[in-house]
């Protein structure tokens, strides 16, 4: 402590409404430090889109494709039967019993796709990006469904494919529950068994 000379948090980007997510930090004079030490180098990256970035604000996502916000609506008894629908799919899963999965749903319970990673924000990229190559984005008329809890990263991911439903098995965080707010998103957790949550867009579920 005795080579700080104050330290005090602020907001990176006072336009975002986060605030106090960045802490500066002002050594003294004579504390000599080698920047190289601290750097932080990413040339590619698949990870959640946190990782190398500075503040909070810095990772908000501005959609090119607007959140379609006339529907479509999904059936509770549908989406009550979808995390069945995707143990059954998860191949890999069936052999490894370690992996995660994201998969597409329609409203007349059609599987869309599906795939399987070690980590939910590489499943539901691997999903996106079966989806734009096959020319189907934005997913207007789709569910997207998660294996595990449905991080805002999850939610980020999803807005940028404008598919206005997200299902989890899990937990939302509450940044996830803010960020699908905002964009008019439907956001659906704790799926198990005949029972579920619904944190945002209450009105695409029947």
């Amino acid at each position: 402590m005795r080579q700080i000379l104050s330290m005090h948090a602020e907001s990176a980007d006072d336009t975002s409404g986060n605030s106090r997510d960045r802490v500066t930090i002002r050594l003294r004079p004579e504390v000599a430090i080698d920047p190289g030490r601290i750097r932080r180098n990413f040339y590619t990256s698949s990870s959640c889109g946190v990782c190398g970035k500075l503040a909070i604000g810095a990772i908000e996502v501005r959609p090119a494709i607007p959140m379609r916000q006339s529907g479509p609506q999904f059936r509770a008894d549908l989406i009550y039967r979808l995390p069945d629908l995707l143990r059954r799919a998860q191949d890999t899963f069936d052999r490894t019993g370690g992996l995660h999965a994201a998969a597409l749903f329609s409203p007349e319970w059609a599987l869309l796709g599906l795939r399987e990673d070690v980590g939910r924000h590489n499943a539901v990229d691997k999903l996106i990006g079966f989806a734009l190559r096959d020319g189907t984005v934005p997913l207007g008329d789709s569910l997207i469904l998660v294996s595990g809890r449905a991080g805002f990263e999850l939610v980020q991911k999803s807005v940028m494919a404008a598919i206005p439903v997200l299902a989890a098995v899990g937990a939302p965080s509450s940044l996830a529950v803010e960020v699908a707010q905002r964009f008019g998103m439907t956001l659906v957790g704790f799926l198990r068994g005949q029972r579920f949550n619904i944190y945002s867009g209450n009105w695409r579920i029947e």
